[in-house]
C-alpha cells in the first residue's frame, strides 16, 4: 500500500499492485484494475518510486503477492 493526496489534501492509501496507468496533468489520474480513477497531487515520478519502494519492501519478504485475487472491475 502507499500513501497518496487527493487534490484537497486528504491522504489516500492505495493497493500499489491494482495501479495500471497513470496520467500525468496538473493532478495525475491514477487508473486501478478495478475501474476505479483517482485524482492525487503527487506527479507520475512521485507514485512511481513510491510503486518502487513499495515493490523492493515486498519482494525482500519473500512473499508472491496476487494483486487482483477477490477484485472484480466495477460496472459503470
Amino acid at each position: 500500500m502507499i500513501t497518496l493526496h487527493k487534490l484537497n489534501g486528504l491522504p489516500v492509501v492505495i493497493n500499489a499492485e491494482l495501479i495500471e496507468t497513470l496520467e500525468p496533468g496538473p493532478e495525475t489520474l491514477v487508473h486501478l484494475a478495478t475501474g476505479n480513477k483517482i485524482s492525487v497531487r503527487e506527479n507520475a515520478d512521485e507514485i512511481v518510486a513510491k510503486v518502487v519502494e513499495y515493490r523492493k519492501a515486498v519482494n525482500s519478504s519473500g512473499k508472491a503477492v496476487n494483486p487482483i485475487s477477490g477484485y472484480e472491475r466495477q460496472k459503470s
